[in-house]
């Protein structure tokens, strides 16, 4: 953050995310070749001191233990405050000196109350602005948090977090495509037969019923994670990496895609019921601690999407992702349509080449169809296989650096978290008039069985 130390505000310091994800995350970039000292400030509306407050950040830094860590935890404080209330807020940025960020690690909703309040306020110079996602409840409301934000600061100020854009393996997608002539030019309809984007988890809820059963699993995940991994899977090529080139031509390709049928009616959903993973018995989702049954929250979604653009025309982009699965799958899966003719005489295995990219773990797998062993005329499948290199930086230590370092390029422009939430809203619509079955699944399996 320069000469001059920042300070680093963390609203909603009491949360799940700020001790299992954000903490660990300014371990890591603390104890990196880029960090820099800063001073930290949690913010909630509990009573907790500042022994307690050390002792939650001294714990979640432990994984990532470095001098500089060290001294920031040491010196760290917590604020109680409200943040909906002006007298409050005027008090915590008084406390704040050099460079401010503000990290929103809040609902959806209080985020909107708190920066309607300090829109009212002065607000330091360079002040960063980091908004977790959801951005906004619908369109709607992301619609009016932006135009709110627009009154406020310039969108190079605003850091909209999505933490998949901080992952290494989804930013080798980048390179992946880009610095490969092998693999760009058959990255389009004439050679494609579908793309798959899938994040299932063998987790169930996991004590997150106070937001999860709120959003469930397509505007957790889908929404936001899958659709970026979208865009920069089917992008085309930015003039640079600079945060204007790169964020406009995601924003470009989002704003082609559509639900394959325009009713949303092109998507599945389910929930899960009691079963076993791994030896855990996990109880029905209904009967989870936290959850209302009448909210009708799914656990697994499923949107086929198409791209309205030269190079995708007709590609169907699956996008899924569930809770409570048997198996765990983070990957991104291109097959490639089927040669069109096959030569006379060679037989054995049949069907299309695939190309895996996984996102945990970093792996990369094209698939091929070569001759067998012993006999030159059998095919057989094969696959060239390679270890994707890990980041410095966790994802949120990525996250972390790019606001701290006031370079938005890996945060979600404005226009972009929109254009994700249109997407998903003929889904959506859908789904409140009963017009997608609501299916269901045991916990450990592969799902309902009509999906498989």
């Amino acid at each position: 953050m320069g000469q001059n130390i920042g300070t680093l505000i963390i609203f909603g310091a009491s949360g799940d995310l700020t001790s299992r994800l954000l903490l660990p995350g300014l371990a890591s970039l603390l104890g990196s070749s880029r960090g820099e000292e800063l001073h930290l400030i949690g913010v909630d509306r509990g009573d907790v001191s500042d022994a307690d407050w050390h002792a939650t950040v001294t714990a979640s830094f432990a994984s990532e233990s470095s001098a500089l860590a060290t001294k920031v935890a040491k010196n760290s404080r917590y604020l109680k405050a409200d943040v909906t209330s002006k007298d409050d807020l005027a008090r915590v940025l008084g406390e704040a000196t050099g460079r401010v960020a503000l990290y929103f690690a809040l609902p959806p909703a209080v985020t909107i109350l708190a920066c309607t309040t300090l829109a009212t306020m002065d607000l330091p110079k360079g002040v960063m602005f980091a908004l977790e996602k959801p951005f906004g409840t619908d369109l709607a409301s992301a619609r009016k948090l932006n135009r709110l934000l627009e009154t406020m600061l310039p969108e190079e100020q605003v850091f909209r977090v999505d933490h998949f854009l901080g992952k290494s393996t989804v930013l080798n997608l980048l390179g992946l495509r880009f610095a490969n002539r092998i693999f760009e030019p058959l990255l389009s309809a004439p050679n494609v037969e579908r793309v798959e984007i899938v994040f299932d988890e063998t987790l169930g809820l996991e004590n997150r019923a106070g937001y999860y059963d709120k959003a469930g699993a397509l505007v957790d995940m889908i929404q936001s994670h899958l659709l970026l991994v979208l865009a920069l899977t089917a992008m085309e090529p930015p003039a640079s990496l600079d945060a204007d080139d790169l964020r406009g031509a995601m924003a470009q390709v989002l704003r082609a895609t559509r639900t394959q049928r325009k009713n949303g009616t092109s998507s599945r959903r389910a929930r899960y019921g009691a079963g076993t993973i791994n030896g855990r018995a996990l109880p029905d989702y209904v009967d989870e601690e936290g959850v209302d049954p009448a909210r009708g929250t799914e656990t697994l979604a499923e949107v086929t999407l198409e791209i309205d653009n030269w190079r995708w025309a007709g590609v169907p982009f699956m996008l899924r992702s569930g809770k409570a699965l048997g198996v765990g799958r983070q990957d991104v899966l291109v097959v490639f349509k089927e040669v069109p003719h096959l030569p006379t005489g060679l037989t054995g295995v049949a069907g299309p080449s695939c190309l895996r990219i996984s996102i945990k773990p970093a792996t990369l797998d094209l698939d091929l169809v070569i001759n067998g062993q012993g006999d030159p005329f059998t095919l057989e499948r094969s696959a060239l296989h390679s270890d994707l290199g890990s980041g410095e930086l966790s994802a949120y230590g990525e996250v972390l650096a790019g606001l701290l370092e006031s370079d938005p390029t890996l945060s979600v422009r404005g226009d972009v978290a929109e254009e994700c939430w249109r997407i998903v809203e003929p889904v959506l619509a859908a789904w409140r008039k009963d017009a997608v079955p609501f299916e269901s699944y045991a916990a450990g399996s592969a799902g309902p069985t009509a999906w498989q």
